[in-house]
């Protein structure tokens, strides 16, 4: 006998609510419009009932392609063999950047004085599942790019200055934790989400349509 709906893990329902609709988007069986009107409801509500009746009237993946290819795109990249030691990141007069596919080491030094630091984990290979970066910025700004699936701690210390942290901390308990802490004189520290997993499975459903397209032509 099935188990009844609210005896469920939600989120295993609202994973398989998500599935379905960029099942049925990237076959053309529904508007982008009412995916991602449907795709806003079933990623932040708490009902069971309010998630599955988004795909009521459609019908479920036939295979594994789709929860595969979001597997392979949404999962952090680990490589334990990469890592070479502390990162030195000094921004004096100036900028600079680590973004795209970087290797992330367990302990990064990031330096700003009246220049500007970025920090982008969106694509980054973690070496570690736990990062420590030790942030000094006098008279300059730093901003720390995070995927949704990674926990911050921040315990950085500010004088005349700001630290906003818009990142969220509740990630799942394997996810990597990276812990911020130093000073910031002077100056700015943001962390925050560039790109939210609403926009990731736009993308990736998106990118789904794409691939169907090919095939049926």
């Amino acid at each position: 006998m099935p188990v009844i709906l609210e005896d469920r893990p939600i989120e295993s329902v609202r994973e398989e609510t998500i599935d379905t609709l960029i099942y049925n988007y990237s076959h053309a069986i529904i508007s982008e419009s009412a995916f991602e009107r449907r795709l806003d409801v079933a990623t932040v509500s708490t009902s069971h009932a309010e998630i599955i009746e988004q795909v009521k009237d459609l019908s479920p993946p036939k295979d594994d392609y789709i929860k595969q290819q979001q597997e392979k795109q949404f999962s952090i990249n680990y490589d334990a063999n990469a890592d070479e030691g502390d990162m030195n990141v000094v921004s004096i007069l100036g900028g600079n950047e680590r973004s795209g596919r970087w290797i992330v080491p367990s302990k990064i030094n990031l330096v700003s004085i009246m220049g500007g630091s970025e920090l982008d984990f969106t694509d980054a290979v973690f070496t570690s599942q736990k990062v420590t970066i030790r942030v000094f910025t006098l008279f300059g700004g730093s901003d720390i790019f995070v995927p949704e699936n990674v926990n911050i701690i921040s315990s950085a210390f500010c004088i005349a200055g700001g630290i906003d942290n818009k990142a969220p901390s509740i990630a799942d308990k394997q996810a990597p934790v990276i812990r911020v802490e130093g000073l910031v004189l002077f100056g700015g520290l943001d962390i925050k989400i560039k790109t939210t997993i609403k926009e990731k499975f736009v993308a990736l459903a998106r990118q789904m349509r794409t691939v169907f397209d090919g095939k049926d032509k």
